[in-house]
């Protein structure tokens, strides 16, 4: 994100970087690229100054979260973690203990005991607990007692220390309008990115070492910058895809790409758990000396338990980290996998309460290739995708765009002129170098950023103020001079 940009009385350490610039411009000379170059610029300047303020919360609050999943752990091992005995108890039977603690809840999901030595938690919705959160009742599987609750958050069950950094990451804890300021740093990100890839790439240099890694011996701004274009370099890819996975879920933008994504068959498919009314409520002894009493506590009519709706699962396949939503009225079981790590394990059955056959099944290998590749790219902004490597790649992205930033605002700042303004800051290369582009390329490229406006609103409405507000900036500075 270089805000990159000359100013009209360079400070000493900048006048050597000035004439390599003019030099790849003439060296260029004639080219389309000599004529984009400057306007690519410009865009790459107001953004990296306007909007990095943005990118660099995002960037610390991702970093912050990234590095979550690992203190959860550490910070909520009492609830997380028990002795290894003898002999796991029936599910029923820990859900029951989780009622006994909390009689004011409901039931509504159960996640077993996924290895040796956790916890099986029991997701209730109960007084008190915002809305789009469960409490987690955490049941130790050997002897159901209860080790603790605390709120979960999502289909990854975020604890409360990682449920507020994802807030604070999404909206900043201030709801819908909160998401606007995420939603314009991922609507930006791409293209500062990218602008900063294509500044990188056309510049002149003494060999491929330079353009890979910083320069040895340089100060000042040619190393700020050297720094800046090489960490760029090996961060660009991430950084777009962060930019494009962020944008998936986003209020506007995300709106499009959902819709895009229907259209090209590519919505995630969910299992059926609806019953059939004409099939009947089948044998009238099903469910007899189940822990569930015969009738459910979200239903009515036979209910065969949660432990043999679990068996009847795992004999369909399903196995592993499980999450088990209880039976509605009108629905079953749904039984499905929800270890995201690669290579995941997402298949999912729905079974009848009644009898505990399978009616329904959704196995992750039939997901449409969209589906699987948005569900990939989703759970890898999230940091489950590849484990700990995953938390740990994001973790390094994010510093590296926080650094970015910092290196750019320290090259706008050593290009400020000096000599008639010391507090002032550098300025972005002058105006009017659209009217340098050829025709033949400035119609495209007029017209495709029409169309990504409109599909990335807030990047549209960002982009057109920046137009706007230089233009007034113009016709200030031009009266001045008149005057």
């Amino acid at each position: 994100m270089a805000i990159d940009a000359p100013s009209p009385s360079p400070s000493p350490s900048a006048s050597t970087e000035t004439e390599t610039e003019q030099q790849t411009a003439s060296a260029s000379s004639g080219s389309t690229w000599s004529a984009l170059r400057p306007l690519v610029l410009r865009i790459h300047f107001y953004a990296g100054l306007l909007i990095a303020p943005l990118l660099l919360v995002a960037a610390a609050s991702g970093l912050l979260y990234a590095l979550s999943f690992q203190a959860e752990k550490i910070i909520y091992s009492h609830e997380l973690e028990v002795p290894v005995g003898d002999r796991v108890l029936p599910l029923e039977a820990q859900v029951e203990a989780a009622r006994e603690a909390r009689p004011d809840g409901t039931v509504t999901a159960v996640w077993p005991a996924a290895e040796d030595g956790a916890t099986t938690r029991v997701l209730m919705s109960a007084p008190g607990i915002a809305e789009g959160k469960s409490l987690a009742v955490f049941v130790d599987p050997y002897t159901a007692d209860i080790r603790g609750e605390l709120p979960s958050y999502g289909s990854s069950g975020a604890l409360p220390l990682r449920s507020w950094l994802d807030g604070l990451h999404r909206d900043l804890h201030l709801g819908d309008f909160g998401r606007n300021y995420s939603e314009l740093a991922a609507s930006w990100l791409w293209v500062v990115a990218l602008g900063g890839l294509v500044l990188w790439l056309g510049r002149r240099r003494a060999g491929k070492r330079a353009l890979i890694l910083p320069e040895r011996g340089s100060k000042g701004r040619r190393r700020t910058l050297s720094w800046h274009g090489s960490v760029g370099l090996w961060a660009v890819t991430g950084l777009v895809l962060l930019s494009a996975t962020g944008l998936t879920w986003s209020r506007y933008a995300g709106e499009n790409i959902g819709a895009v994504q229907d259209q090209l068959g590519g919505a995630t498919p969910t299992v059926s758990a609806t019953l059939d009314p004409a099939a009947g409520t089948g044998d009238s002894h099903e469910g007899h000396g189940s822990a569930t009493g015969g009738e459910h506590q979200n239903t009515e009519g036979p209910d065969v338990g949660i432990d043999k709706a679990l068996a009847s699962a795992r004999a369909a396949g399903i196995d592993g980290k499980l999450s088990v939503v209880l039976p509605a009225e009108g629905s079953g079981y749904v039984i499905k996998e929800t270890d995201a790590t690669f290579p995941v394990h997402l298949d999912s059955v729905a079974v009848d309460p009644a009898n505990g056959k399978v009616i329904d099944e959704l196995r992750f290998a039939d997901y449409p290739l969209l589906a699987k590749l948005t569900r990939f790219g989703i759970d890898a902004h999230m940091g489950v995708f590849l484990g700990l490597a995953n938390q740990l790649a994001l973790a390094a992205l994010a510093f590296a765009l926080i650094m970015l930033i910092l290196w750019g605002y320290r090259m706008w700042w050593l290009r400020r002129p000096t000599k008639e303004r010391k507090l002032g800051g550098g300025r972005p290369i002058p105006r009017g170098a659209w009217r340098k582009v050829p025709l033949p390329a400035l119609l495209p490229l007029a017209a495709v950023t029409a169309v990504i406006g409109w599909f990335v609103p807030l990047l549209g409405i960002s982009l057109l103020a920046f137009l706007v507000v230089d233009l007034a900036l113009g016709a200030v500075a031009r009266s001045r001079s008149r005057a």
